[in-house]
């Protein structure tokens, strides 16, 4: 194990003592807290920052605990890691949505926090989206119940949303969610789907089997031996009038209006779900199912690399240029947004698969030691400060003492691993045998004991590998 970086340079017996107190922290869950920022010509003190919040429900990984410090340039502009507090005021309502939102006041809180102006741009893929369309499903099973449609129409509809909108906004959240996220007031009222009253769909479908498959959706089999998800499906397939088995998936492909009318019948059998469950336990069942579905992909947004390819082509040996341009690239794209280890690990697969395609045919990762924490946001600043999120649902967390917080997992130097096929497709998070990189041995990292040198971090980052990833 590496000793990690501090303010002063120490030697000799005192770096065992550091690891034996690192063994210790480890049996801790970690956050990364965002403090309350200093008044301007205030220097805060180590003593001055905030504990770690507690512990979270899901525990898939320990990290150690990285404090961002406060951000020290007065009268700049703050960098998407330090978000202000939220302002907060009493909305604006239409009037026309027939729904006592106070009623469903703990989903939209968690999703106004979730999607807060200053952090939902960076968040939204993992946290803010995924939690924002729970709100709607879980607010279109609630409005069901004084009706005997599972759908809202058009006008109410409307109206509901902007409402839905303006609720969210008054409570520090993005005003901007429908274009984030890419919904619309149209998701509410069940689309093409053919059936959207209960007693109808109620007949078609086999309720019970449905209710028991995803009443409780297990987070550690869902998304490699799903049950909630086919059970959605069949349910939305045996609405939606479609000829068709589930395995006969190549018949929808090229039909759009067939596809869109699956999905427009999910949202209706969301909406069934929700109104059969808490909306506690809805709102977590919806999160695994989305936790599912944006762990299968790399969300960031790569350009083509033509630098990185002309520096880093036919290398057998580390080339300054190469990884010089490869560093700049990564610097890019890592601004985009935090990601989880998940999908770090496949969107470093994807990277070095344009790579190889190109003729990088070098792991360049170990070369130019990419780790996969590379692949999502920094904290300003700080060269070891990467995060990535958790492949399991979070939520960010606000107090009025701290600011918001949020977990984080693998914050230390695992490496990104390079692919070892010519496809990426192979690629496959739910064999057992999938694991992380191996951890560093003592050869990779030196024999001259413990090196430590100065960096800005108020608090040390002890380093803790673990093995495997969840699920």
């Amino acid at each position: 194990m590496a000793c990690v970086k501090i303010v002063s340079r120490l030697k000799g017996s005192f770096c065992h003592l550091l690891l034996v107190i690192a063994l210790w922290l480890s049996s801790y869950q970690n956050v990364v807290a965002l403090p309350l920022l200093p008044k301007p010509g205030q220097t805060p003190s180590t003593s001055e920052l905030p504990s770690s919040p507690n512990s979270a429900t899901f525990q898939p990984i320990d990290i150690s605990p990285t404090m961002i410090p406060h951000y020290p340039f007065s009268g700049e502009p703050l960098p998407p890691m330090y978000p202000s507090f939220p302002k907060t005021y009493d909305p604006v309502l239409t009037g026309r949505c027939p729904v006592n939102f106070s009623v469903i006041s703990s989903i939209t809180g968690k999703t106004a926090s979730d999607c807060t102006q200053s952090l939902s741009t960076i968040v939204g893929n993992v946290i803010c989206c995924p939690q924002f369309n729970s709100l709607l499903h879980i607010f279109q099973g609630f409005y069901s119940n004084h009706s005997d449609t599972l759908v809202l129409q058009n006008v109410v509809a409307g109206d509901c949303f902007k409402d839905i909108i303006s609720i969210l906004a008054s409570r520090g959240a993005n005003s901007s969610l429908s274009s984030l996220c890419s919904v619309k007031s149209s998701n509410l009222t069940g689309g093409s789907c053919p059936i959207k009253d209960i007693s109808t769909f109620e007949k078609a479908v086999n309720t019970s089997k449905l209710l028991e498959s995803c009443s409780t959706v297990d987070p550690l089999k869902e998304c490699c031996r799903p049950v909630c998800q086919p059970a959605i499906s069949e349910a939305a397939l045996q609405i939606s009038g479609i000829k068709m088995t589930l395995s006969d998936n190549k018949n929808i492909v090229g039909a759009p209006s067939e596809v869109d009318t699956l999905n427009d019948c999910k949202g209706v059998v969301y909406s069934w779900i929700a109104r059969k469950l808490r909306f506690e336990d809805a709102n977590t069942a919806f999160r695994l199912l989305s936790s599912c579905k944006v762990n299968k992909a790399c969300p960031l947004d790569f350009k083509q690399p033509v630098e990185v390819i002309n520096a880093c082509r036919n290398l057998a040996a580390p080339s300054p240029s190469c990884c010089s341009s490869l560093n700049a690239y990564i610097t890019g794209i890592q601004k985009q947004m935090l990601i989880t280890n998940r999908q770090a690990i496949i969107c470093a697969a994807v990277f070095g698969y344009m790579l190889q395609k190109a003729g990088v045919m070098t792991n360049v990762y170990e070369l130019c030691d990419i780790d996969l924490k590379d692949f999502s946001l920094q904290a300003y600043g700080q060269e070891e400060a990467g995060c990535l999120l958790r492949s399991l649902p979070a939520d960010l967390v606000y107090d009025n003492s701290s600011g918001f917080s949020f977990t984080c997992d693998l914050n230390d130097n695992i490496a990104a691993p390079w692919p070892s096929s010519s496809s990426v497709t192979s690629l496959s998070l739910c064999a057992p045998e999938m694991s992380l990189p191996a951890l560093p041995t003592s050869q990779t990292l030196g024999n001259s004991g413990c090196h430590l040198g100065g960096v800005h971090f108020l608090l040390s980052t002890i380093l803790v590998f673990v093995s495997t990833l969840l699920y």
